[in-house]
């Protein structure tokens, strides 16, 4: 299996590292998984560090981006290297929400908040987060998934 390896790692010496903007990373991640065959889920596209696999990304890219993005595991959003921490918060609140939801059949959330602020005392009073982010996050209309962004009034 060692003669795969080298061969991935000559094609990757080959792809001309390139200055890719966010939506250009974004439109090669859509037609990824456009493209996907049935039964495999986008989140193959990123590695356990949030990084993106560009080597599965390169014929979108034609290229490797010169710089780093991350994208979520459990939203999809992308995000640039400036903004890795709110990946990272992003997928854990997100899990902790998604478990309390399983486990208490209601939304953590803070009691009659317009907003539907993620509320962090629930979350760890059921053992699911043991560290709370910088930053609020809130329920959105989709699915029980949730957003750094506050709604508007």
């Amino acid at each position: 299996m060692w003669w795969n390896k080298k061969k991935k790692n000559e094609d990757q010496e080959q792809l001309e590292i390139k200055d890719l903007s966010l939506k250009e990373v974004r439109k090669a991640i859509h037609e990824f998984s456009d493209h996907l065959p049935d039964g495999v889920e986008l989140r193959t596209v990123i590695n356990e560090d949030l990084t993106l696999d560009y080597n599965l990304l390169a014929p979108y890219l034609k290229g490797i981006p010169k710089n780093t993005y991350y994208m979520s595991k459990e939203t999809y959003e992308l995000f640039e290297e400036q903004d890795q921490q709110l990946a990272l918060d992003l997928d854990l609140v997100q899990r902790a929400v998604d478990h309390y939801i399983q486990q208490n059949k209601e939304l953590p959330v803070i009691e009659h908040d317009p907003y539907l602020k993620v509320n962090y005392f629930k979350l760890e009073n059921a053992g699911l987060l043991h560290e709370r982010p910088n930053r609020d996050f809130y329920m959105t209309d989709e699915e029980h998934m949730i957003t750094y962004k506050k709604p508007s009034e």
